[in-house]
């Protein structure tokens, strides 16, 4: 077991070397897309510096105040940044492979189709932002552990819980994209990909406490419960920006059902990745 994960980590660093080679050709190109992401970042943070003006939380008695809710930005940062970089190129060429026939040649290599398909492309640009959010997290720590009441430092633990579900949203993430993508072996193109998944996804670029009540409620147990968007982020940020005891049974929950939700989506999404593959009558036929 440990000679095959061996294996597919060579493989993996080779794909990585590669498309680090290939960016490194056309630099300009690669430093314009860097200088892209980070302008679209200070556009974000310099937006919500200005509702901060106005208003203490995000939320009515929400508890995401400035400091916090920029702890929750950087984490949304970290994650789709992660995502983009390593899953998002590769999902957007999918349907490229099926229409060309590159698929029959993935599917004749001797490793796993479902990760070959996956990492086989890097695009190192994505993870400006995750520099960014490293920023901001910085800022927004020194700002919480500075203040002269309640003052707040993340525990060893929090620390350790807010990497593991970080871990576990980005799970969740590649596990919706390598659905959406499959769907191009029966739809034949998929070119609305990336509208379908920024819709998505957008529900998780904001608090769940918003979304419960109202006409929300039904959102919110949808993209908590079905599509759980939701936890890929509240989870990890209410680890770092709040302390984790005392927490409340419901939270607690919430904890356990976003390892819950990882499980699964992973789970669901190799069961609709293999069956789109035996659906597959490659592109002569």
């Amino acid at each position: 077991m440990f000679a095959e994960l061996n294996r597919y980590r060579r493989v993996f660093q080779t794909f990585a070397r590669n498309s680090l080679v290939r960016d490194m050709t056309f630099r300009t190109n690669f430093v314009i897309e860097c200088l892209s992401s980070l302008g679209w970042t200070a556009m974000n943070v310099g937006f919500y510096l200005i509702i901060f003006q106005y208003t203490s939380t995000i939320g009515a008695n929400t508890g995401w105040d400035q400091e916090k809710f920029f702890l929750f930005l950087a984490t949304t940062w970290f994650i789709n940044s992660i995502v983009q970089a390593f899953f998002m190129p590769n999902a957007e060429e999918f349907s490229e492979l099926i229409r060309t026939g590159g698929l029959d040649f993935a599917l004749l290599k001797p490793i796993d189709t479902q990760f070959l398909i996956s990492f086989r492309r890097v695009s190192w640009s994505s993870l400006a932002n995750f520099a960014a959010g490293l920023v901001i997290m910085a800022v927004a720590l020194s700002r919480l552990a500075g203040r002269e009441i309640d003052p707040y430092v993340p525990s060893f633990s929090a620390i350790v819980l807010y990497v593991l579900f970080c871990g576990c949203g980005i799970a969740i993430m590649y596990s919706l994209m390598i659905c959406l993508s499959a769907t191009s072996i029966w739809l034949g193109r998929n070119q609305t990909l990336y509208n379908f998944w920024f819709y998505i996804t957008n529900f998780s670029r904001y608090p769940m406490e918003i979304y419960n009540r109202g006409w929300g409620t039904p959102l919110y147990g949808l993209f908590t419960f079905v599509i759980p968007v939701l936890v890929v982020v509240n989870v990890p940020a209410r680890l770092i920006a709040k302390p984790i005891s005392p927490r409340s049974d419901t939270e607690w929950m919430l904890v356990g059902w976003a390892l819950v939700a990882t499980v699964l989506s992973v789970l669901v999404s190799r069961w609709v990745f293999r069956t789109a593959l035996n659906s597959y009558r490659s592109a002569s036929s």
